[in-house]
């Protein structure tokens, strides 16, 4: 079948809408495409959202989700992930998830089998090893490769600041300086765009229920123990059958202060059209961190649904999938970044 490329104009205008839908961050057309299979063969939309999202994991969607992509300043790959019920409003989550690849089919198990919502680091494998996830080592040929290209340049780009040694120019181990100088950030990003990213999905089923979720391996060269936006309930994703759900992607560190997805959503149940709530969350970022580089979707219960991005340079549109009955198969969209 030939790839469909659907440019949507950017002015609010509204999709059509049409249920079930599935919307999912960037042009991961597998992820897409086993979501939808999973709602046309009955399962739920949390069975669409945790296979669809886990479809990632396995493929390695961009490097950026799954095992063998973006290791630590250590040189391990760790995972975080969330799925949210909109119905109930539960949220399973884990994050700093070691050497277990299903990070999602995990979260899942969270709200299945705990009153709890997020489990970290090694009890979170733990906890997975004792749902019956395999113990498997997330560590590849090209990870290891990326980790020791990294050492070799001197640790750049890297996340600390005002640390000695400069951590602009050579690796650690950093500590903080007896007098302290804060500098203003030099350069705001060094990081290319595409060396962090999520998938992130919302589904929303014939009758109108939402599910969402999100599974990435983080920030490339993070410093261990770093959480991003992706596996916290109202940041990474955010999902409420009485309005609609939202994902985001990009730079989680920033993302994450604002709820974007929560916010996406709140704004759509006040009746705000989804690219227009996806917009007005966007810009609400930009006033304090205006080079963010981010994107969000968002669908409401009617089946429509949006996206936006930030502009800065090398990012200026972004892609998502989308499926839906009104389309013959999961089909990719674009939006102009505003």
């Amino acid at each position: 079948a030939p790839l469909l490329l659907v440019v949507l104009p950017l002015a609010g205008a509204a999709s059509a809408a049409s249920l079930p839908v599935v919307i999912n961050t960037w042009a991961f057309r597998t992820a897409a495409e086993t979501a939808w299979r999973v709602l046309e063969s009955g399962g739920s939309e949390l069975d669409a959202v945790e296979k669809g999202c886990g479809q990632c994991e396995i493929d390695q969607c961009d490097g950026s989700v799954g095992y063998g992509g973006s290791p630590d300043e250590s040189g391990e790959t760790t995972l975080d992930a969330m799925i949210m019920d909109g119905n109930t409003m539960e949220v399973g989550a884990v994050a700093d998830l070691r050497r277990v690849k299903n990070a999602i089919g995990v979260a899942r198990k969270v709200i299945e089998y705990t009153k709890h919502t997020l489990l970290v680091g090694e009890s979170a494998s733990l906890f997975a090893v004792r749902m019956g996830f395999p113990y498997e080592d997330l560590t590849t040929q090209k990870s290891l490769s990326l980790y020791s290209e990294w050492l070799n340049q001197s640790c750049q780009p890297n996340y600390w600041k005002n640390v000695v040694p400069d951590s602009s120019k050579s690796c650690g181990p950093y500590k903080r300086p007896g007098k302290v100088t804060y500098k203003e950030e030099q350069i705001i990003s060094q990081r290319s765009f595409h060396n962090h990213d999520t998938i992130g999905m919302v589904v929303i089923g014939a009758s109108g229920t939402v599910a969402s979720g999100t599974s990435t391996n983080g920030a490339v060269h993070k410093i261990p123990g770093r959480v991003g936006d992706s596996p916290i309930a109202g940041a990474g994703s955010y999902a409420d059958s009485t309005a609609g759900g939202a994902a985001a992607t990009g730079d989680g560190d920033i993302m994450m202060r604002f709820l974007p997805s929560y916010q996406a959503v709140e704004y759509m149940r006040m009746g705000t059209d989804p690219t227009v709530a996806c917009q007005k969350v966007i810009s609400r970022i930009q006033k304090y961190a205006p080079k963010f580089f981010g994107a969000i979707i968002c669908a409401n219960t009617t089946g429509s649904y949006g996206a936006a991005c930030n502009k800065v340079p090398g990012f200026t549109q972004f892609h998502f999938m989308v499926s839906s009955p009104l389309l013959s198969q999961p089909t990719e969209q674009v939006v102009d970044c505003i």
